[in-house]
């Protein structure tokens, strides 16, 4: 499984429904899952992004339907990075001669 970093902001519809917002993460959740991945953390944060989930998926093409998805709602915005693990890390900074 790949390791995703998934930074989320409201849109102006999401936070005007906030009230809603764990009944979509809960959906969310729910539909990560039946498509093979899952979350494995998820915070509330302050600052530059709402908030953040670190979630799995078994592939690219995967989360990226995931993020479609969730933003088709019209309640967030989503960005989202690969994460590497350190061995991956440490293998990728060791190829480097």
């Amino acid at each position: 499984m790949t390791t995703y970093i998934v930074l989320i902001n409201w849109t102006e519809l999401g936070a005007k429904n906030v009230r809603e917002s764990p009944k979509r993460l809960d959906a969310a959740k729910k539909l990560l899952g039946e498509m093979g991945g899952s979350f494995k953390s998820f915070y509330l944060t302050m600052g530059e992004c709402d908030m953040v989930a670190i979630v799995e998926a078994p592939d690219d093409a995967v989360l990226a339907r995931f993020a479609l998805l969730l933003s088709s709602g019209g309640s967030v915005k989503t960005r989202t990075m690969k994460a590497f693990p350190e061995f991956a890390y440490r293998e990728i900074i060791s190829s480097l001669g």
